[in-house]
């Protein structure tokens, strides 16, 4: 059996200014800015979220689809698949579109200007759960607005339970459609700034929001994580990791570990440990797919850390 990873396959093209944004945006001057940026560092990255969760899921030994949609210039992320064993079985190539793209710039205090194009994902309602076989978990990652609402209503229809990711597509939605993904999902995840959004737009706190799933995950970064299930507050500790070097990704790999835990009946507390190790991994390396693993090593990790074995 697999596990359906319905989300965004994008590239990340991240540009270093060797400078400071202020020194260069007047701010009596906003309403007329044109301003161009000298950037001699430039890397391209293979991101987006249904192929992060997928990379991580791959490494955990768990059996991982992914289903997105992308342009015409997804040639050099497909070889990469085929290098990873990652299967392109759902991935639905959309004509003349790009695939998904963010161009970010970052200056020297980490400031950032993002351009996100989003392409071949505002055509993800071309894929349907339905199509899907042996799938016995699924989760909605961050993609277009029509695909999130039709393969939620998808996965329900087909009895498959799912995980809610709304990530930084939570703004799309309006109260009642978060409360409508709510009570479709079996699981919740979420940041702590999605958190107290989803309260604010659905007028309900997340103990009422955990009450109508099996469970609801809020990650806090540094602080750890809190897990809200079989009626108890689970507090999962964050995990030190090796070096602070780039947060991209770091969501999805800890999604990863949950959705690993939930598909080999792991507790709570285990899926939660595992889930945080991950993405203290994860933050040690640039970009979202950069980091390598084994089973092997994450059990070497999980019994220093935690002190008994995962596998």
């Amino acid at each position: 059996m697999h596990t359906l990873i319905c989300g965004s396959i994008a590239y990340d093209t991240i540009m270093v200014f060797k400078d400071h944004f202020k020194h260069h945006i007047l701010p009596d001057k906003l309403h007329v800015l044109n301003v161009a940026f000298l950037v001699p560092d430039m890397r391209r990255e293979f991101g987006g979220c249904a192929t992060n969760i997928a990379y991580n899921l791959n490494m955990l030994g768990g059996n991982p689809l992914m289903m997105a949609t992308v342009g015409d210039d997804f040639q050099p992320y497909a070889y990469r698949l085929e290098k990873l064993n990652l299967a392109k079985t759902y991935i639905r190539q959309i004509n003349n579109a790009f695939t998904a793209q963010a161009f970010i710039t970052t200056d020297l205090d980490d400031n950032q200007i993002t351009a996100f194009h989003p392409g071949a994902m505002n055509f993800s309602h071309y894929n349907s759960v339905k199509d899907a076989m042996n799938i016995n978990l699924g989760i909605i990652a961050p993609d277009g607005r029509d695909g999130m609402i039709a393969h939620a209503c998808e996965f329900q229809e087909c009895g498959i339970p799912f995980m809610f990711d709304p990530g930084q597509g939570l703004p799309m939605f309006s109260g009642d459609e978060l409360i409508d993904f709510v009570d479709k999902a079996d699981y919740i995840a979420v940041n702590d700034y999605e958190g107290q959004l989803l309260q604010e737009r659905t007028k309900y706190t997340l103990r009422e929001l955990a009450n109508r799933v099996r469970a609801l995950i809020v990650t806090k970064g540094a602080q750890g994580s809190i897990i809200y299930a079989e009626g108890r507050q689970i507090e999962i500790p964050c995990v030190k990791p090796d070096a602070i070097i780039d947060p991209t990704g770091c969501g999805d790999a800890y999604r990863a570990g949950l959705l690993y835990g939930i598909a080999t009946n792991m507790d709570w507390q285990t899926t939660g440990q595992l889930a945080s190790l991950l993405g203290a991994i994860k933050i040690a390396y640039r970009g979202g797919q950069n980091h390598r693993f084994s089973r092997d090593e994450i059990d070497q990790l999980y019994f220093e850390i935690f002190g008994n074995r995962i596998f």
